[in-house]
């Protein structure tokens, strides 16, 4: 089998294609909770404890300043710790959901391994075959089958 021929058995596989459709989502889902944690639950948080934006959280290390040589500004050197505080919230979101799509997942599997499968009817024996056919061979013409 050609390498080309693989990849193409391997790309159109269901596992591949269902994998793509989760990053997808996955994606598009990170953006609605950075929007629901950056805009819902971070502002009554911060306002709670002060009136306190997360995002501007930082400890600075070094001012902001102007080279005395060309005049341009030399930027802040930060660590912006509010912004890890609002991804770990993310995070927290994201897993909860996750735990509970997965917890609802299982609780389906459970309740479908659990439902009884209708059992076919035992096969007869060959005995009873032979049996039935003798009977119905010796039976008269025009005799009710029962």
């Amino acid at each position: 089998m050609g390498m080309l021929a693989e990849f193409k058995e391997f790309a159109v596989r269901g596992n591949v294609i269902d994998l793509a459709v989760g990053v997808v989502i996955g994606a598009s889902f990170g953006k609605i909770v950075t929007a629901l944690v950056d805009q819902i639950i971070m502002p009554p948080i911060g306002w709670l404890i002060g009136g306190i934006d997360f995002t501007d959280l930082a400890i600075v290390l070094r001012e902001a300043s102007l080279d005395a040589a060309t005049g341009e500004e030399i930027p802040a050197i930060t660590i912006g710790y509010g912004l890890f505080i609002n991804t770990m919230i993310q995070f927290v979101i994201v897993a909860f959901a996750i735990f509970l799509v997965v917890k609802f997942i299982n609780r389906l599997k459970r309740k479908q391994a659990e439902a009884p499968v209708p059992e076919k009817p035992a096969e007869p024996s060959e005995e009873v075959k032979l049996l039935r056919e003798i009977r119905d061979s010796i039976r008269a013409p025009g005799t009710p089958t029962a």
